[in-house]
């Protein structure tokens, strides 16, 4: 079998640093922090009381105020950015066949907030069940994918895929298998979260996995910081158009970058933990190289997984030097949920984006909030803390990890 090429011709993302693609990579360049006290909800009695919420969202610029209704606000979320992606493509149904055209759109939750509006009000009422007709279609979280697809007509390959925090870049691994064996001409992946909600901050709560730096959440994402005391959580969507190499040029698109390859690993040892030498995120970076044919040495770029929790961090640098050796000193690495938060199921879409970016401008984007250096990371790595570095980005690799030991990495170039 002939495989094909996969390259990247159009972006759409709606984060809490920038309601589109480039007022998020302004976002990011600027080293904005998307964190303040949460609005959507009364978090006052909580552990944690903010979040990276997305600013000054309303559906109904949007959606017919019907229709809003109707969805979820993740999937609300799912429709901004995909809308813009498409857009950006110059997708039409004049020049991309809907039946190998497809939509493969993640979320690691999906409509907990639907779902917890439900659940309240029927605890609230006499023991009737009196329940929305739309609960389990707003809830469930492959309903993005579905709502992408029948709003832009295309029939092809349409589902989600879920991995807690790594759903969305298993999404892009998918779509970039789909057009690499010839299954589809055109994917449009991502992922969409939207969980800033009581029992979504609550659950995180529980678990003693997010931030409680009440009194200054701005700096409360520290990834690498000595001081990191969780993540901070955010809400968001992300969403990138592969097309096969030959279909692009064949409609004249802008091609942005090429995918060159992807991974994925279990950890195969805790529920919540990363293994402690990093061995699932070692070997997913080994097969994303492995998969595009290329060496350590040619990537510049890694957009790490980064959360700012105590474990995590230091088990991802302990991969990256066991998989990159001497070359990772010369590796530049940021994590941008020092900025955004972390957009859960969403996330790996939305710093996959900021990956095609330093490919396409040349640019890393920055880790900002390091106060205090930890004596367990290696001094001599370059974590780009507070400032973009500007410097030549010949591939770039992104890498997410979610709750389960779910690995995920993918690897985009420029397009030569």
């Amino acid at each position: 079998m002939e495989l094909k090429r996969v390259v990247i011709t159009g972006l759409g993302a709606i984060t809490p640093i920038g309601n589109t693609v480039q007022d998020y990579w302004n976002g990011l360049l600027g080293g904005v922090s998307g964190a303040d006290r949460i609005t959507l909800f009364d978090a006052s009695k909580f552990k944690t009381q903010f979040a990276c919420e997305v600013k000054g969202f309303d559906p109904v610029a949007y959606l017919d105020r019907k229709e809003a209704r109707k969805v979820d606000r993740f999937t609300q979320l799912a429709i901004v950015s995909s809308d813009e992606a498409i857009k950006h493509a110059g997708i039409s149904k004049d020049n991309v066949n809907p039946d190998r055209t497809g939509v493969i759109f993640s979320s690691g939750i999906g409509g907990l907030l639907t779902f917890q509006e439900e659940v309240m009000a029927y605890a609230k009422g006499d023991g009737t069940p009196r329940f929305n007709p739309f609960f389990i279609p707003k809830m469930i979280l492959d309903i993005a994918a579905g709502h992408i697809s029948m709003r832009h007509g295309f029939r092809g390959p349409n589902f989600a895929v879920v991995s807690a925090c790594a759903s969305s870049t298993h999404a892009l691994i998918e779509a970039f298998h789909y057009i690499k064996l010839g299954k589809a001409d055109v994917m449009v992946a991502g992922g969409s979260e939207a969980v800033v909600c009581d029992a979504g901050v609550a659950g995180f709560n529980a678990m003693k996995a997010l931030s409680e730096r009440n009194d200054d959440p701005k700096t409360a994402s520290r990834p690498f910081d000595k001081d990191r005391d969780g993540f901070v959580m955010g809400e968001g969507s992300g969403a990138v158009v592969l097309e096969e190499l030959e279909h692009a040029i064949r409609r004249g698109a802008t091609i942005y970058a090429e995918i060159a390859g992807a991974g994925a690993t279990a950890d195969a040892y805790h529920i919540t933990a990363p293994h402690p030498e990093g061995l699932g995120a070692l070997n997913v970076m080994r097969a994303s190289l492995e998969e595009a044919g290329m060496k350590p040495e040619d990537i510049d770029y890694i957009n790490v997984h980064g959360t700012s929790t105590p474990l995590g961090d230091i088990a991802e640098t302990k991969a990256i030097l066991g998989v990159f050796g001497d070359h990772a000193y010369d590796l530049s690495i940021s994590s941008t949920k020092s900025m955004t938060g972390h957009l859960l199921g969403a996330a790996g879409a939305v710093e996959a984006i900021a990956c095609i970016n330093s490919v396409i401008h040349d640019i890393v984007p920055p880790t900002i909030n390091h106060f205090t250096d930890d004596d367990g990371l290696d001094p001599k790595l370059d974590f780009t803390f507070w400032k973009p570095k500007h410097r030549t980005v010949r591939a770039a690799l992104s890498n997410t990890f979610g709750f389960g030991g779910h690995n995920a990495s993918i690897i985009v170039k420029k397009y030569l």
